[in-house]
């Protein structure tokens, strides 16, 4: 059984993958495998053969040799010996499974983390990522590492054993051989229930991702208000709901097929080795008087541990076919390419950033994002890219920092490809403030400076959330900037409005050493007092920097040395604040329209 076809085009190696497992568990803590093994590998020796057929065998030649109770004692103490020592061995290796178990976990989810951080941002917005990710993750959640190391213990002891048993059998009488070949069928019914097992979990998969975010999202903070003014929750439940409904028609499709192999299962392993082997050895004994009363009870008892021994095999190796297909998609995980390959130069000091005739389309998309974009950035240059939501403007971003490539033209930095150059001394290069800012469950201070915080790391902090105008609102926690943001971990914790949130994001960037800043809508939490104070901060901060505005909010255009106007994905407008004004085009309109609107607000503020 080298493949599991699961579709024409589809076959998943299973002994590779077992090795795979195996393998990864070896590198991360190698007493883990180690203790299943060696404890095992003694427990099902000792209850399938010296248990069940040795010693029986000794004790009942030394009855019906009329042997003296001496000889029988002097026996007994040894297999009490022996089983002492392995209810020893077992509960050593229990200990030592417990404490490498937790080992092999930290080291494998370390690793599927590291690898889930280097793959391309464009697949977090590909459900077919999500899907694998949660395939690759269930792994680790439902302990089947341990399953795949126990099984292979199990599958090696219960061979031996086998082994062992077979020979004591043999040398009684080979023909109760023939009552046990019904058992080996069982390893091709116990493959194809495994097989069928897995393309069952598979079909649910995107059910399950769907029951995993509603459960998610009604608990997280950042849902709870729109949960309960709205009636949302009513729809996330109709889709809960369905998804529920969709896995049991998927569990009642496979429903019987799955019993028809049990059964099967159950009839080859069970039935027939038991009733033949009874039925024989009466014969023989009663009959045909060619049978010891020794010899009638080790074969009765061999047969049914071969037929234990059997089915722990079967089910072991039935087990890690199982496994193996799960272990196919932390394969497919580890190996998944990224579309954004590192370049071999190092992005050094800025000079100037151009675009050229650059064309963008997400992979999902219809239409492109982005249409034949043509600008070209200088050292020291203070541009805003304006425009209304959906005109492109972030996707800008993304480009620039390779989240995707383009799809026509090309991103030039100081005149050489983007493409060219390291991925990480590109991205390094930038400080970015993004549209859809994040802060984490840690202090203040490391969500600015991105790392655990020394004192200088402290004070750096402390001077760019002065910059950011959060300081004072971060003094006032309880434990200052050694607050954690939000109270899920932290009973001291502390939780910041929209506004001071983006302002502890913006801090980050006061804090950074960079070429060129990036500010993707940096204001559009902030009120236009708020709003106008962080433009104030950011221009005395970025002298003699280079700075890319990106807003829908013309604060940023005001004072910056070049203007960009973004619309359909396209440069509608370019030049200064007082040209455009002039111009009458669209940005003059949005000005106008935003002044107005501001002017409204002040208005209403005096009433």
């Amino acid at each position: 059984m080298r493949y599991i076809r699961l579709h024409e085009n589809i076959k998943v190696p299973v002994w590779k993958n077992v090795k795979y497992a195996l393998t990864l568990v070896w590198k991360a803590d190698k007493r883990l495998l180690l203790s299943y093994i060696f404890s095992y590998l003694i427990d099902n020796i000792f209850q399938h053969y010296i248990q069940s057929i040795l010693f029986l065998k000794v004790l009942l030649t030394v009855i019906d040799s009329g042997g003296n109770f001496n000889e029988y004692f002097r026996d007994l103490l040894l297999f009490f010996a022996i089983a002492l020592f392995t209810k020893l061995t077992t509960w050593i290796a229990a200990y030592v499974r417990q404490v490498s178990t937790k080992n092999v976990l930290k080291v494998l989810n370390n690793m599927v983390f590291e690898k889930a951080t280097m793959l391309d941002v464009g697949q977090y917005e590909n459900p077919e990522f999500y899907d694998k990710y949660q395939r690759a993750t269930l792994i680790m959640s439902a302990g089947y590492f341990d399953i795949v190391c126990y099984d292979f213990a199990n599958a090696v002891s219960g061979i031996l054993s086998l082994v062992l048993v077979i020979g004591t059998v043999t040398a009684i009488d080979p023909e109760y051989l023939l009552f046990l070949v019904p058992t080996m069928l069982v390893f091709i019914i116990e493959i194809a229930k495994s097989k069928a097992v897995y393309k069952r979990d598979l079909e649910m998969t995107g059910n399950n991702r769907t029951k995993a975010y509603i459960q998610r999202t009604v608990f997280l903070k950042d849902f709870a208000k729109d949960m309960r003014t709205s009636n949302i929750f009513s729809v996330m439940m109709k889709r809960f709901d369905a998804a529920i409904k969709a896995n049991i028609q998927i569990l009642k499709s496979y429903g019987v097929a799955l019993f028809v192999y049990s059964m099967i299962s159950t009839l080859f392993s069970e039935f027939i080795p038991i009733i033949g082997t009874y039925a024989y050895a009466g014969y023989q004994f009663v009959k045909k008087n060619t049978m010891t009363i020794s010899g009638f009870s080790v074969v009765v008892s061999a047969i049914a541990t071969v037929r234990e021994a059997t089915m722990v095999v079967a089910e072991s190796v039935d087990e890690m076919a199982q496994m193996a297909l799960y272990f196919q998609n932390l394969r497919d995980f580890f190996e998944q390419e990224t579309s954004i390959k590192d370049g071999d130069k190092t992005a050094g000091r800025f000079e100037t950033l151009e675009f050229k005739n650059v064309t963008f389309k997400y992979p999902s998309a219809k239409k492109n994002a982005l249409e034949n974009v043509s600008f070209k950035i200088n050292r020291g240059e203070t541009v805003a890219v304006v425009g209304v939501n959906g005109a492109g403007k972030s996707t800008l971003v993304k480009l620039i920092l390779r989240f995707y490539d383009v799809t026509d033209g090309e991103i030039l930095y100081n005149g050489i490809n983007i493409k060219e150059y390291t991925v990480d001394s590109l991205r390094n290069s930038f400080a970015t403030v993004f549209q859809d800012y994040k802060n984490f469950a840690v202090s203040v201070f490391e969500n600015v400076m991105c790392r655990e915080c020394n004192e200088e790391d402290k004070r750096k902090a402390q001077k760019a959330l002065e910059q950011a105008g959060v300081w004072d609102k971060v003094k006032s926690l309880a434990n200052g900037g050694d607050t954690v943001l939000t109270r899920e971990f932290d009973q001291d914790g502390a939780g910041l409005s929209g506004g001071e949130n983006q302002k502890v994001s913006t801090a980050r960037l006061f804090a950074s050493e960079y070429e060129i800043a990036i500010l993707d809508e940096p204001s559009s939490a902030l009120d236009p007092i708020a709003e106008y104070k962080m433009y104030e901060n950011l221009i005395s901060a970025t002298k003699e920097k280079t700075v890319i505005y990106i807003s829908h909010r013309l604060s940023s255009a005001v004072l910056s040395d070049r203007v960009f106007v973004l619309g359909n994905g396209s440069i509608l407008e370019s030049g200064t604040h007082k040209e455009l004004m002039a111009s009458g085009g669209q940005y003059s309109e949005m000005f106008r329209l935003q002044a107005s609107g501001y002017n409204r607000e002040e208005g209403e503020e005096n009433v």
